[in-house]
């Protein structure tokens, strides 16, 4: 035993004194990293079927009728979600399926319906199926200033202006889209567009006359043209 024993050890040092051949990693290397195949979406949920409901104004029931198929097509083919319309409870119900590549899909489709209820075209609301930085922002006139009757009136006439300008123009410089709602307002955009966006809208509806709007919007849109 004594010279089995002496044998092994002689082996051990002569392999670690070479210095060259295959023996054991040095100690300060990084341990190698196991390889895992990715979670599909079934098993990020344990293998539960997600659902999204979301709610149709009895005002979008015409324009969701008309446009279903130009809403279904890119859900359904695109996304690989599952989507339905449930008249009895009035509402768009999406789930899941076994080859919905990513769980984040519906969550997306989700916003893209909710943004078509809100009042944005299709072709506005399917940037949100293709872009991840884009949101909708909702407010009310009365979130801003409370205004009744005529001043409330005036207000959405300066929000828009004649024949839509001042809306159209704070969109272009903004990259956004808007939609005035009697007296609620959604911005769909990134983040900092829509808190440019915003601060225009704020200010018509505190009184600022649109030339003052618009002279303070070139400069802002200029500064964010040189950061990015």
């Amino acid at each position: 035993m004594a010279s089995a024993s002496t044998s092994t050890s002689a082996m051990e040092i002569e392999g670690g004194g070479g210095g060259g051949g295959g023996g054991a990693p040095p100690p300060n290397a990084a341990p190698p990293r196991p390889l895992f195949e990715a979670l599909k979406p079934h098993e990020m949920s344990d293998g539960k079927v997600q659902f999204r409901k979301v709610s149709v104004p009895p005002h979008r029931f015409a324009p969701l009728k008309r446009c279903w198929m130009d809403i279904y097509t890119p859900v359904y083919d695109q996304m690989k979600v599952d989507i339905r319309m449930n008249l009895k409870a009035r509402k768009v119900e999406l789930k899941t399926r076994a080859d919905t590549p990513d769980v984040s899909n519906l969550q997306k489709c989700a916003d893209f319906v909710h943004a078509f209820m809100l009042g944005f075209d299709i072709a506005d609301a399917l940037a949100l199926l293709r872009l991840d930085d884009l949101y909708v922002d909702s407010f009310e006139i009365k979130d801003v200033k409370t205004l009744r009757g005529e001043h409330l009136s005036r207000a959405i006439g300066r929000l828009s202006g004649k024949g839509g300008k001042t809306k159209f123009a704070i969109e272009n410089s903004t990259r956004t889209r808007i939609v005035i709602a009697d007296s609620k307002i959604h911005i769909l955009g990134s983040f900092v567009n829509i808190k440019v966006a915003r601060d225009s809208l704020c200010s018509l509806i505190l009184g600022s006359p649109a030339g003052k709007v618009y002279s303070k919007l070139r400069a802002v849109t200029a500064r964010l043209a040189e950061r990015f």
